[in-house]
């Protein structure tokens, strides 16, 4: 059976007061107005959290594609259709992301058999490849170089300040840029010699975490040098116009932050491949490296699992290293 394609069709969503428009590909639509209706369900209610939707509407959009350039139907979908599927997407994607465009799918489907519109699910049988990591991808920053970036940041312009403040949360409280970007100023509750980052969580996770003295001092300057109320329901990151001589009032967007790491890293003299979740690693990396125990961690980090946490641990890389270098001739 030829392999998948290579195109990205995906289903698209839009979901603006007052209404939902979908857009979806034909294998949904000519199965009737039942498969259509609940895979919008599937798509909005099933799936509050955007990221999520992308990403399964990115998945379930290819793989209909896929089966209308074979001719296949919904209603004959089977497991070997679908694992044959899954074999050619092999070939073009990697085993993460194949293991993602099932769970996708085999969702989706349970939605569509629960709601009368499949007899059966045909991914339910499906095996995904076998995928086991001891340790993420994502670059880490030495301890001298996580050093010389804040270093950089220091100017006392707005910008800097803002910039400065929002590294420091996400190295030190090993926080995700997606909840540094949702903070709202009263996030920092900051009462004297303590203050505390209120965050939102992927899941709708609500978590209250001590600010590190850093962090504290960081944001001080920074919400004093913007004149932001302590108590605002406005953004506590907020972007600032080249033009304009303070806030826009409106919150950083994700690769806001990405092409902001990106250009003081750069100013900075720091590998090109650091992101914003390298921040996250990094300061779980030296929380291991100090002697902190890999369970705090997982608390600090807001992880259900240490296995988690340990993939963005690189302090066993440094031990390797070191052992490696112990055979000499």
């Amino acid at each position: 059976m030829p392999s998948s394609d290579r195109a990205e069709p995906r289903i698209a969503i839009t979901i603006t007061a007052p209404g939902i428009s979908l857009m979806i590909p034909s294998l949904i639509a000519t199965a009737g107005e039942a498969a259509q209706r609940h895979t919008l369900e599937f798509f909005t209610a099933r799936l509050p959290n955007a990221h999520t939707r992308e990403a399964y509407g990115r998945a379930v959009g290819r793989f209909c594609a896929w089966c209308d350039v074979h001719g296949v139907e919904l209603a004959a979908v089977s497991s070997p259709l679908v694992a044959a599927y899954l074999q050619g997407l092999g070939h073009v994607l990697s085993v993460a992301s194949v293991k993602q465009h099932l769970a996708a799918l085999r969702h989706w489907m349970d939605w569509l058999t629960e709601r009368g519109v499949l007899a059966a699910n045909p991914v339910a049988a499906v095996r995904g490849p076998r995928h086991v990591v001891h340790e993420g991808k994502t670059p880490v920053l030495e301890r001298d170089q996580a050093r010389r970036l804040l270093e950089a940041v220091a100017g006392g312009d707005l910008a800097s300040l803002r910039d400065r403040a929002l590294i420091a949360v996400m190295l030190f409280g090993f926080v995700r840029v997606g909840a540094v970007v949702n903070m709202r100023v009263r996030d920092f509750d900051d009462a004297g010699d303590e203050a505390w980052l209120v965050l939102e969580e992927k899941g709708g996770k609500a978590r209250r975490l001590p600010a590190h003295h850093l962090v504290r001092e960081a944001l001080r300057a920074y919400v004093a040098a913007a004149a932001l109320e302590p108590r605002s329901k406005a953004p506590l990151f907020q972007s600032a116009p080249r033009k304009a001589s303070g806030l826009s009032g409106k919150a950083l967007s994700r690769s806001d932050v990405w092409a902001m790491v990106k250009r003081r890293c750069g100013e900075a003299g720091l590998p090109a491949n650091i992101c914003n979740h390298s921040f996250r690693a990094t300061g779980i990396t030296i929380h291991q490296e100090n002697g902190g125990r890999i369970e705090d961690a997982a608390e600090l980090a807001g992880h259900a699992s240490t296995r988690t946490t340990q993939l963005y641990n690189r302090k066993l890389r440094k031990v390797a290293r070191a052992e490696v270098e112990r055979v000499q001739l």
